[in-house]
């Protein structure tokens, strides 16, 4: 399956659309990536695969802002969201095809947020972000953690025999890889980047349906999910999603493995 161009996009959007606690779950993600934002201040930033809503919407201390997006239904979103403001630019593409449009070097900041795992020929994408960094080009990926605390507690209740095995929810949503911090870091480096930081954010104890139950009976309240974000600083490595920040380097690796 050639990279992010096999992938059923419009399928992909209606799951994305009505997953039950994926709005919650972005929430946080959000989060994080503000703070991210607010301690790295980049001026021009390319954000590879925004949802519903582009990151634009919440930080406009930029320059200049690159949105690549290959889902119609998202990029229009994105157009719209972006009204007349000219430092904004929404590609519909994958980053691989988008690349001609796209000088080399320009960007202080690349996101790949919540997207690597849904991709079949990851390696391919990072390939594609390494060509496009400068000498300070930071990169910052996040996924799912495939040692979070919830898939801790379905292994021990006997609820899946691997950490690494995909769930019926990740195949709904295209998701072709599981990643822990080794080997999500293995297969950066592999592909040309130096890792400047690694960690997770926001512990979920159960699965995305039951925590979505949780909240329809009032029981996840604004205070008990902020102690939830909070909380990963007590079981580091726990969290419901990992990350890597990145810097370029020198590839270790063919271009194209994925191993996740």
């Amino acid at each position: 399956m050639p990279s992010t161009q096999a992938r059923n996009i419009g399928a992909y959007e209606q799951a994305y659309l009505s997953s039950d606690f994926e709005a919650t779950q972005a929430t946080m993600r959000k989060r994080m990536l503000l703070n991210l934002l607010q301690a790295w201040q980049p001026q021009r930033v390319l954000e590879v695969g925004c949802g519903t809503d582009p990151l634009f919407n919440h930080w406009p201390a930029f320059e200049r802002w690159t949105v690549v997006e290959p889902g119609p239904r998202f990029a229009a979103l994105a157009r719209e969201q972006a009204g007349t403001d000219a430092r904004i630019e929404v590609i519909e593409a994958t980053l691989e095809s988008a690349a001609g449009q796209i000088a080399a070097g320009q960007y202080d900041c690349i996101l790949l947020s919540g997207l690597l795992h849904e991709i079949d020929d990851c390696g391919q994408l990072l390939a594609a972000t390494r060509r496009l960094c400068g000498a300070d080009t930071r990169v910052h990926v996040n996924v799912p953690n495939a040692r979070s605390l919830h898939r801790l507690l379905a292994q021990e209740m006997g609820l899946i025999p691997s950490l690494h095995v995909i769930s019926d929810r990740q195949r709904q949503l295209q998701q072709h890889h599981t990643f822990d911090l080794d080997s999500l870091q293995r297969l950066c480096t592999a592909h040309g980047f130096a890792v400047l930081d690694s960690g997770s954010y926001f512990i979920k104890p159960f699965t995305h349906q039951q925590m979505a139950q949780l909240q329809d009976i009032g029981l996840l309240s604004p205070a008990l999910l902020d102690g939830l974000f909070r909380l990963e600083r007590h079981l580091p490595g726990m969290g419901s999603e990992i990350f890597v920040n990145l810097q370029p380097g020198a590839a270790t690796a063919t271009e194209g493995a994925c191993h996740g």
